[in-house]
């Protein structure tokens, strides 16, 4: 299982955030470029859909894959009390024929992503990732180098962790608590809840670059 949650952050104020990720994580950023290829299967497979992403790390000198299943989130009263979702989550790494065959297998390509942008993953209460990307489609199939933004000026944050049925409270917890120092910056939710930009994010920004600069000239 993971516990996840989302928001969006104007690119202007990117470099802000990332300040303040630095300074809260303590840990060096990772550069992120994943080409994301999502399939679905077809009607040989099953009445019921069924949907995997095929990511491969770009970033790498050798590309790697992995293969990703994100099942439904939990639902009822516990899930309603808490701030982020739960889902189920399976993954695993995978050679550069998987591609090939989930194909074999029936499955058809839905839409393909490039995300590019930067992560931190850190322990903080529970092991948390932060993702900070901007979206690009491909206009032509595969043709990454040709990718466009799907929001011009806007980048997706996702803040996820690793969970199991008996402790994602505790995860939930830890989370949400992170999650307030970024407050500033940018709304976090459920996936599918969109909060908008936060209208104090520009003054937040601008005062974290300054403390940042003040900073380093003493230094």
């Amino acid at each position: 299982m993971e516990c996840v949650v989302q928001g969006i952050i104007e690119t202007q104020h990117v470099e802000a955030l990332e300040i303040l990720l630095q300074g809260l994580c303590g840990v060096q950023r990772e550069r992120l470029r994943i080409h994301e290829i999502c399939l679905k299967s077809g009607p040989n497979l099953g009445t019921v859909a069924s949907e995997v992403r095929i990511l491969c790390n770009l970033e790498q000198a050798e590309p790697s894959w992995t293969v990703r299943h994100v099942g439904g989130a939990m639902r009822g009263a516990g899930a309603e009390q808490i701030s982020v979702l739960v889902r189920t989550m399976v993954e695993a790494k995978a050679s550069k024929n998987v591609l090939r065959m989930f194909y074999t297998l029936g499955y058809k390509l839905d839409h393909e992503l490039l995300r590019v942008g930067f992560s931190f993953n850190f322990f903080r209460g529970a092991q948390i990732t932060v993702t900070v990307s901007s979206i690009n489609k491909m206009l032509k199939l595969h043709a990454t180098d040709e990718a466009v933004p799907v929001t011009p000026g806007i980048q997706l944050v996702e803040v996820t962790a690793p969970a199991t049925a008996e402790a994602y409270t505790e995860v939930a917890s830890a989370m949400s608590s992170f999650c307030e120092y970024l407050a500033p910056l940018l709304h976090l939710s459920k996936p599918g809840i969109s909060t908008g930009v936060v209208p104090t994010a520009a003054a937040a920004a601008a005062s974290l670059i300054q403390e940042t600069d003040e900073f380093r000239e003493k230094s």
